[in-house]
């Protein structure tokens, strides 16, 4: 057997994201050793149930404790706190890093607080579903999913490197960018779709009251797939639409403008305006397959995957 990328892997917070580390940590020998820390012990009791790691605490100081790679994967805004907390354990040589999906501003709140000779690289990996929780977790999470590392100036090259290599090994596939790029990128394919999921919810669930019809109850499949987002995790959407505040709102600028632009073709029946934005969103809908980062099936490739995680356990 090869040896462990790390000897130690420490991570703060154990939801989708940190419990399917977990997962594939374990399946590709990444570490010799994974401690996990929660503040919730129900939480904790149910990774512990899980056999996701080889320590379990809910003093995140006290599993950062001789880690080589420390990943933060707690909601954006809860970044600086857990950073305070680790930070007095955290060894000189380890890698720092975190998964939140707005980077400014985590950037912001923890870098002011890590010790000199810490690699503090901020990271944020494209993969996600609309679940939450250590039992969402499935190690097939990244195969074949963007990794964006933000790094910052002065950063290591070896530890960028190191970081970006166990990434490969979790299944991603590496981008890096600044950290402003970083924000208007997934304010458009990520941060907006959700937030327009949720309105949906919303303005079906009014559409109820006003008219006392179940509309929700007759949810046809493209309903039912626009709105899976907004099943999403409501702690952590909260803390991006607050720390990625001006991204959000020039893409939902753009968005409005567009949207208005599509209800003047609907209203003055301008069909070859509408034709040719449905070709050519289709065309762009396909490269989205091609490009690997979709399926072509109509749960989006999910419960396969899913399927195949229930196969393994």
């Amino acid at each position: 057997m090869s040896k462990p990328m790390f000897e130690k892997i420490a991570l703060v917070g154990i939801g989708l994201i940190g419990s399917s580390l977990a997962r594939v940590i374990c399946r590709e020998g990444l570490a010799g050793h994974i401690s996990i820390a929660t503040r919730s012990p129900e939480t904790l009791k149910r990774t512990q149930e899980l056999k996701l790691g080889d320590h379990y605490t809910t003093d995140a100081n006290e599993a950062v404790r001789g880690a080589d790679l420390v990943i933060v994967s707690v909601p954006v805004g809860a970044c600086g706190a857990a950073a305070e907390e680790i930070a007095p354990a955290l060894k000189k040589g380890v890698i720092l890093t975190d998964v939140g999906s707005t980077k400014a501003s985590v950037i912001a709140q923890m870098q002011p607080l890590v010790p000199e000779g810490v690699h503090f690289i901020p990271g944020h990996p494209l993969a996600g579903t609309e679940k939450s929780g250590p039992d969402a977790g499935f190690a097939e999470l990244f195969e074949n999913r963007r990794c964006i590392l933000t790094p910052l100036e002065g950063t290591d090259p070896a530890a960028l490197e190191k970081l970006s290599e166990f990434w490969r090994r979790c299944g991603s596939n590496i981008d890096t960018m600044d950290p402003q790029r970083h924000h208007m990128t997934l304010a458009i394919v990520s941060h907006l779709p959700h937030i327009i999921s949720y309105n949906m919810i919303r303005t079906a669930d009014d559409l109820e009251t006003v008219t006392k019809c179940k509309v929700i109850k007759y949810s046809a499949s493209g309903f039912r797939d626009f709105t899976r987002l907004a099943a999403s995790d409501p702690t952590m959407w909260r803390d991006v639409c607050l720390h990625n505040r001006d991204a959000i709102l020039e893409m939902l600028a753009r968005f409005s403008e567009d949207l208005a632009s599509l209800q003047r073709a609907i209203r003055w029946g301008e069909g070859d305006k509408l034709f040719d934005l449905f070709t050519r969103t289709r065309a762009i809908r396909r490269s989205i397959i091609e490009a690997g980062q979709d399926v072509d099936v109509p749960d989006f490739g999910r419960q396969a995957l899913r399927n195949l995680h229930l196969m393994q356990e």
